[in-house]
């Protein structure tokens, strides 16, 4: 039997001590995982100090392999460094999945706290309007509004965000609904509490922790769609750096120059592995609370 003593984190088991701290040893590794967003955050502003060359501009002779000549990356089919090309490519992946979230987020959100608050006719047309959106698919969607608008950053960001919120509206809906019929809620109102005070004050809270992550476990997800329709061609046009369409300009030298079009897949796929692993920390990290 384990007899626990004063001194914290330390248990007595048989006759000898052993360090036994299963929750905070937990709360750290959530901590350090959800930190690696502010990490990654930091990293993508800094990209233009961190970046050893312009992305844009040849500096040496092409298809120059990884390490040799100090390009760590290597070369690609022109001379541009392959690693301020991933860098930058990774900055405008990681700040436009933040953005999409972000506006989904406040979209959906206020679209699904009206609902929620107010119920009847209003709850009944707003929902109604989510679930068009919900019943289309979501990437055929995005890629019919880019081709509309026309290839660009913007519009993709645009498309993106249009097929995101109805996600968050159903959730927040859902969580408003139900702490509406909550007793503290129903106090309230009887109390006179005029319904914009009761939205945000009793019930808009309630629902922020898993809308948050929510959000948090979307932004992988959010990496690899962008990612996917920069792929397609529907992103920034050429010579800009992002990591989907670098894969997909340079497949041609897949066989024989692979680092090319290898090194921004990689760049995807470490910051939807970030995203992930920061959304399932944040995720723990409410649940323990």
């Amino acid at each position: 039997m384990a007899i626990a003593v004063s001194v914290p984190g330390l248990v007595r088991d048989s006759g000898r001590w052993r360090l036994a701290l299963p929750q905070s040893r937990s709360m750290i590794v959530n901590w350090t995982g959800f930190s690696l967003v502010i990490v990654v955050t930091l990293i993508a502003v800094a990209v233009p100090l961190l970046a050893p060359h312009d992305p844009l501009t040849p500096v040496s002779m092409p298809l120059q392999a990884p390490g040799k000549n100090g390009f760590l990356l290597g070369t690609d089919s022109v001379g541009r460094d392959i690693l301020s090309r991933v860098l930058y490519g990774a900055r405008s992946s990681w700040f436009a999945a933040l953005a999409v979230v972000a506006l989904g987020l406040l979209i959906g959100g206020l679209v699904g706290l009206i609902a929620g608050a107010t119920g009847g006719w209003v709850d009944a047309t707003l929902m109604r309007i989510t679930d068009g959106f919900l019943s289309l698919p979501a990437p055929v969607l995005a890629i019919a509004v880019v081709a509309a608008l026309g290839p660009g950053f913007l519009h993709t960001l645009i498309a993106v965000s249009i097929v995101w919120w109805p996600f968050y509206a159903r959730l927040v809906r859902g969580e408003v609904a139900r702490l509406a019929a909550r007793p503290h809620v129903e106090a309230a109102k009887l109390a006179g509490v005029s319904p914009f005070r009761l939205a945000v004050r009793h019930l808009l809270p309630g629902a922020v922790p898993n809308a948050l992550v929510a959000a948090s476990l979307d932004v992988g997800t959010l990496i690899l769609t962008l990612a996917a329709l920069s792929f397609l061609g529907l992103g920034q046009a050429a010579p800009a750096p992002e990591l989907g369409a670098d894969s997909a300009r340079n497949l041609s030298y897949f066989l024989q120059q692979w680092w090319i079009p290898v090194m921004p897949g990689l760049g995807v796929l470490v910051l939807a592995l970030i995203a992930n692993v920061a959304g399932d920390c944040l995720r723990n990290l409410m649940k323990n609370n």
